[in-house]
């Protein structure tokens, strides 16, 4: 067992307990900014957790999944920012 497998349940324990800390907040967040926050902070986490599968089944697959993660977090939260700032969605 190396020092890699040793850490990798670790990190993604901590990861599931970040996710769950922000899905918190997002559920009970005092303001919407703070619920976009949150939201975008979960996708992040959700992101690293799936890079870690990848790295603990030796899968470029998972890598490929977090890379569509990351550009459909992106879009949403800017679509979402859009929408509360200006009331729009699409111009």
């Amino acid at each position: 067992m190396t020092a890699v497998d040793t850490a990798l349940p670790w990190a993604a324990g901590m990861l599931v307990l970040a996710m769950l800390l922000n899905l918190w907040r997002m559920l009970r967040g005092p303001d919407l900014p703070d619920r976009i926050l949150a939201l975008d902070t979960l996708y992040i986490n959700a992101l690293a957790l799936v890079m870690l599968l990848g790295i603990r089944f030796r899968s470029s697959l998972y890598f490929e999944v977090a890379l569509v993660i990351a550009a459909l977090g992106f879009i949403g939260t800017v679509a979402l920012a859009r929408h509360v700032l200006r009331g729009e969605s699409i111009e």
